[in-house]
């Protein structure tokens, strides 16, 4: 079922899926897009998570994606921290939602990590596919080539058929990765606080970050399971996704009977 929800004025897609297999008493999963993802690029990737799981699945197009109210004005470097640390807990009370599992990609994972280690909120579990903790160069130069392909190749038409405002979606990502205000982004620090445990999955040839974030998350908190995947690039969920549902359903299972 997608609804619209009214959030600190603007209005964010949401949409709920239910579990095939219900587990009982078990949290939702929230999921967390990728930096130009939506509700519908997920695909049935959460419908296949809830039923592996017996989570039901909350998914939603944060602000500037999809549905979601576009951008009015460029993004702060901080608006992973905003998402995670204000929109987040506001989505949350606004659904009556407590103790969570989150599972984000990319930026979404990065969110997830900020609100578990900063948002003083009670989580069951937070899953991470290709997560960010500070900022490489081979990221920053496949994202030029994203800017590239989006203004001479098709990605434009591509993603357009995922997002309201389309050049929204993407300057919004693109433009405040390559500002060099960013390059010293890290949220490293975030990561002694998170109290759940973690599951963090990356493929071997991810383009968009090396091992080293993986790495880096498992020094920095203290309870950290790590999936490196074989012949997977920065999406894992569509590169290898049984074996990323496996790792889930395992991960989840095995918190849910503790």
């Amino acid at each position: 079922m997608n609804t619209r929800l009214q959030l600190r004025g603007m209005t964010i897609e949401v949409q709920h899926l239910a579990s095939a297999h219900p587990a009982p008493d078990a949290p939702p999963l929230i999921f967390l897009h990728e930096g130009l993802g939506s509700i519908s690029m997920w695909r049935d990737f959460p419908q296949r998570v809830a039923d592996a799981t017996g989570c039901a699945a909350v998914v939603y197009s944060r602000h500037g994606y999809g549905q979601s109210t576009p951008l009015s004005a460029p993004r702060d470097v901080r608006y992973m921290h905003e998402e995670a640390l204000s929109m987040l807990p506001a989505l949350l009370d606004a659904l009556d939602i407590e103790k969570p599992f989150l599972l984000g990609h990319s930026d979404g994972g990065s969110i997830s990590l900020i609100h578990a280690g900063g948002a003083g909120r009670e989580l069951s579990g937070v899953i991470v596919m290709a997560p960010h903790v500070f900022v490489e160069e081979v990221a920053l130069s496949n994202i030029r080539l994203a800017d590239e392909a989006y203004r001479m190749g098709d990605l434009r038409s591509r993603l357009a058929r995922h997002h309201r405002d389309v050049d929204s979606a993407f300057r919004g990502w693109n433009d405040i990765w390559l500002h060099p205000a960013f390059r010293d982004w890290n949220i490293e620090g975030y990561l002694p606080a998170i109290s759940c445990p973690i599951l963090a999955i990356q493929g071997e040839d991810d383009e968009y970050g090396t091992m080293e974030q993986l790495e880096r998350i498992a020094l920095g908190a203290r309870d950290v399971e790590l999936v490196k995947l074989a012949d997977c690039r920065h999406s894992p969920h569509k590169d290898q996704p049984e074996a990323v549902i496996a790792s889930i359903a395992s991960f989840v299972a095995d918190l849910l009977n503790n």
